[in-house]
Parts: C-alpha cells; sequence; structure tokens
C-alpha cells in the first residue's frame, strides 16, 4: 500500500468524505479489476466484493450501474424491466466519459454525473463488503447499510 493515493483513488476518498462516510480507500500492489482477484487481494469471499456493472440505457443512452455481489451475474431483464427500456453493457469509452473511472476502478460513489443506480439484494448477507475505489488496484470497505445510504439505491434481486 502507498500512503499516497493516485488522483482517482483520491477523487472516491473525497467522495466519501464529502458525504460523511469515514471508509479508507486502499490502493494495493496487486490488481482487484475482477471479483476473484479482489477477494484475493483484501482476504474475503468472492460475495463480499461489491463490483460495479455499467449499463448503458438502449432507448435514452443514460448509465444505470449495477453494483452487484462478486460472484452474481446480472439478469439484464430484471433491470430492463425496472427501467423501462432495454440495456447494454457499456464500453470501456462510454464508463470513463460518464463515470470518471475506468472499467475495474468503477466505484458507488463519486461520479462525473448522477447515475441511476441498483444494489444487488445478495450483498445485504455479509456484515462487511468491498467496493471499487477509482482504479483496478484500488478499494474500500464498508457495511451493505452504508453501501444504500451512501448511493441511494434501491435494493434489488438481480439474478
Amino acid at each position: 500500500m502507498s500512503n499516497t493515493l493516485s488522483p482517482s483513488a483520491q477523487m472516491v476518498q473525497d467522495a466519501l468524505k464529502a458525504l460523511g462516510f469515514i471508509n479508507e480507500v486502499m490502493e494495493l500492489q496487486t490488481t482487484t479489476r475482477t471479483s476473484a482477484d479482489a477477494a484475493q487481494a483484501v482476504g474475503c469471499r468472492v460475495e463480499q466484493i461489491a463490483k460495479s456493472i455499467l449499463f448503458r440505457g438502449g432507448q435514452t443512452n443514460q448509465p444505470i450501474l449495477v453494483i452487484a455481489s462478486g460472484a452474481n451475474r446480472v439478469n439484464e431483464k430484471k433491470i430492463e424491466t425496472l427501467i423501462s427500456e432495454p440495456i447494454g453493457k457499456a464500453d470501456a469509452d462510454f464508463v470513463r466519459q460518464r463515470t470518471g473511472f475506468v472499467i475495474g476502478g468503477v466505484p458507488p460513489v463519486g461520479h462525473l454525473e448522477k447515475i441511476q443506480i441498483f444494489i444487488d439484494e445478495d450483498l445485504l448477507n455479509y456484515k462487511e463488503i468491498w467496493a471499487a475505489a477509482g482504479t483496478p488496484n484500488a478499494v474500500f470497505k464498508l457495511t451493505p447499510s452504508d453501501l444504500v445510504k451512501m448511493t441511494g439505491g434501491p435494493v434489488i434481486s438481480i439474478k
């Protein structure tokens, strides 16, 4: 771990602080790009990784962020029903332009614009979870209830 955070990780740390949270962003020497990588790096179960998957509204072109348990796949049809439009996975350029972060580092907070967020109900099964913090090797620990509070996203079944 480094004492000085990279600019993207510092943006997440600043966003957390601005929202009134004291979670500490950590940058690790190993990658946390995938849920399995992140779980191994922090010593938790894959299910405790809060992975960020950005979708793009097929009609509105709006970003939709699903924060899912690292072990789960998102049932896109469920999301489409909730938002009343088809969705597709966002490409790297769209992710960067709309969130300000790269794929593998998209945090639940600190985005360039307000993004509609949905939270996987399975994350609530754990006392603590880990989320990306701006880069593919930055993470922070939080509780599921804090995730709900900081994002304002509804908790749903994503499977």
